[in-house]
């Protein structure tokens, strides 16, 4: 019988998986155990990743996304360890985790379930890593904000049992399906996951399950994992408190009778309905803020300085009418947001050029709009410069304002960046680093092995030392060269609190970090132009409608070169209305026209969700060449370097084709 059972369930986070199944084959060493990984039908390429990189590894590929709890059990059922492990792919073990943990087991018969400390990427402590019976009581007070005011209260603090030591060995009620091992044993005895459970809640009825069955849950903190959870950003959804609150209302429903099932209920009721209107209000106020700060400051700033202008150029204060300022000015500033908008200035992480790159193009556009204006509604043209003048000042202004004071979301836009690690590692990583566009004010080297005898804190007082020299912001580790116990020893350690770390796995294309597995910005990856991301779909469809009134307005000429009229006018229409894009993925069969392709296109890497395509990357190649080229091979090359520009050529090519059906 094998010892150890590692099971991951994944969905769309092959980066993080791929770093996963490192840093659990290096944990596995000296143990006989296997690793399963669940494949909720993701559309990244994270299946092929697996096949390519890790073939030991055992894969169950679903075909659709069958929910958290029933995709363990589907490895659960098969695995064969005296100890299953229930791993996040969004996680980094240490090397001795597993060995550690299966002492601590072996040791401890009453133990039926093992949680460990769970820290973010940033090396600070996961209060999840211990929790206790959400009971009716436990739940009101975190639900209004008790547990979060008084953290060490023995009343009021128990949903994160913050007055427990983080570093001493617990009993616990709840552990965290993170990062979870169960002795096989106990499941034959307590029964798989409740898959009425999708997400969420599955390890809190887990736990209390294993308890009631007379076994103990254990917090362990002697070795540590990093869980790069998105929990900071998915709490302000409102789908995350339905999800989240009905888990508890079914685990209420299960487990408790009676008053306290009612009172339980009731409580969930009351705050679903609180929880999700301050998700939506804070959502709300979360994409609004910063264009209505800009709106604001541009306006007060250009008003003054209309005001200004007249008085100065025509000697008359009052030269623009109040009706002027008060109706021409917002909509200048308006087309400039808008142009900030489309430029990506409002993206996450929030760049100062990429707004300033708006401002340009929306003065250009006020320009255009300025000439084709009746003259008693021009304003001036030296007054229209003049305020694209001041939103570029005040622009970097609110922005600088924000950095300062550290606001989320606004990063300085020069990254220095020290790589520790062997010199042949760290020149990989940068050229990964230039590959994947990341603009870079200064790159050090650092050799860890230049120290490698050195105490720990002597390696860390040298790194941080580094790191004030020449003001490092980011820090990225070289997992082919460095223990990942050292890793995180130095995360906790380094007295830094804004330094952001990312990992660099071994012989992959990703360097991941620092806190969020849904913060694009904290993953750099060569692929950056990818199709699904938040501006690339935002220029397809935006050139999709621009195109489609195009085509519509120079329909009595392009209508002749159409092979078919009728789909050409139907095309229009269907991309204008979103059912329908311009371009899309080849159909599956469709390159080498032949049996030998469909069953290439069959096999190749699923990808990224887009809209049904009128026209196709083989439409930019001539027919003689398309017996050379397989539907996968265009696909992926289409989905993971998107230009706006690729879509144009594929149409010029293709533009006898424009209605096709």
């Amino acid at each position: 019988m094998l010892k150890l059972s590692v099971i991951i369930v994944n969905y769309n986070v092959q980066h993080f998986l791929e770093q996963a199944l490192h840093s659990v084959t290096k944990a596995l060493k000296g143990i006989t155990g296997e690793i399963w990984v669940v494949d909720n039908n993701s559309v990244d390429g994270s299946v092929d990743m697996v096949k390519e990189k890790f073939p030991d590894v055992k894969l169950i590929e679903n075909k659709r996304n069958s929910g958290f709890s029933a995709a363990n059990n589907q490895a659960i059922k098969k695995a064969a360890g005296e100890y299953v492990l229930l791993l996040n792919p969004d996680t980094v073990v240490e090397e001795e985790s597993f060995a550690k943990m299966i002492a601590f087991m072996d040791n401890h018969p009453d133990a039926g379930a093992l949680g460990v400390k769970m820290m973010n990427g940033k090396g600070e402590f996961l209060p999840e890593s211990k929790r206790a019976l959400p009971t009716p009581s436990v739940a009101f007070y975190k639900i209004f904000g008790l547990s979060a005011l008084f953290p060490r209260s023995r009343r009021f603090g128990r949903y994160h049992l913050a007055y427990l030591p983080a570093d001493a060995v617990n009993e616990v009620d709840i552990l965290s399906g993170a990062c979870m091992l169960i002795r096989k044993a106990v499941l034959d005895k307590t029964g798989l996951l409740d898959e009425s459970f999708f997400m969420y809640g599955e390890d809190i009825d887990l736990s209390y399950r294993i308890t009631q069955a007379g076994y103990k849950n254990y917090y362990f903190p002697e070795t540590r994992i990093i869980h790069y959870k998105g929990e900071s950003t998915k709490k302000r959804s409102a789908n995350y408190v339905l999800v989240f609150y009905n888990a508890m209302r079914i685990f209420a429903q299960k487990h408790y009778s009676g008053r306290n099932a009612k009172l339980f209920a009731a409580f969930i009721n009351f705050a679903i309905f609180i929880r999700a209107s301050i998700a939506l209000l804070h959502r709300l106020i979360d994409r609004i803020w910063l264009p209505a700060t800009d709106f604001l400051v541009i306006y007060a700033g250009y008003y003054f300085i209309s005001l200004s202008y007249g008085n100065i150029r025509f000697a008359q204060a009052g030269y623009y009418s109040k009706g002027m300022l008060l109706l021409l000015l917002p909509s200048y500033i308006l087309i400039w947001l808008l142009s900030i908008w489309l430029s990506g200035g409002y993206d996450r992480p929030v760049k100062t050029w990429k707004a300033v790159r708006g401002v340009l193009w929306g003065a250009a556009i006020v320009l255009i709009l300025y000439a084709l204006l009746p003259e008693s509604y021009r304003f001036s043209r030296a007054l229209v410069l003049l305020g694209a003048a001041w939103a570029l000042l005040a622009l970097v202004l609110v922005r600088q304002i924000c950095r300062l004071l550290k606001i989320e979301g606004f990063k300085t836009d020069s990254t220095r960046i020290l790589i520790i690690g062997k010199e042949e590692e760290c020149r990989r990583v940068h050229e990964l680093l230039n590959k994947s566009g990341i603009k870079t004010e200064t790159v050090k080297y650092l050799n860890p092995g230049e120290s490698a005898d050195s105490p720990f804190e002597s390696r860390v007082e040298g790194w941080s030392e580094t790191m004030l020299i020449y003001q490092i912001n980011q820090v990225i580790f070289c997992a082919k060269d460095l223990p990942l116990q050292l890793i995180m020893d130095a995360m906790s350690s380094i007295p830094q609190p804004e330094l952001e770390f990312k990992i660099a796995p071994p012989e992959s294309w990703a360097v991941i970090g620092s806190n969020s597995v849904n913060a694009p910005g904290e993953l750099y990856v060569i692929d950056v132009h990818a199709i699904n991301t938040a501006p690339n779909l935002r220029a397809k469809r935006i050139s999709d409608i621009l195109l489609s009134k195009l085509f519509f307005l120079f329909s009595p000429f392009l209508i002749w070169f159409q092979r078919n009229p009728a789909g050409y006018f139907a095309n229009i229409f269907s991309v204008a209305t979103g059912k329908k894009s311009w371009v899309g993925y080849c159909p599956a069969g469709s390159a080498a026209r032949d049996a030998k392709s469909a069953e290439s296109s069959a096999a190749s890497p699923r990808l990224p969700r887009i809209k049904r395509g009128v026209l196709s990357p083989l439409d930019a190649i001539p027919v003689e060449d398309a017996e050379k080229h397989d539907a996968g091979s265009l696909n992926a090359i289409y989905a993971r370097d998107y230009r706006v520009s690729t879509d144009m050529k594929i149409i010029w090519k293709g533009l006898r084709q424009l209605g096709r059906r």
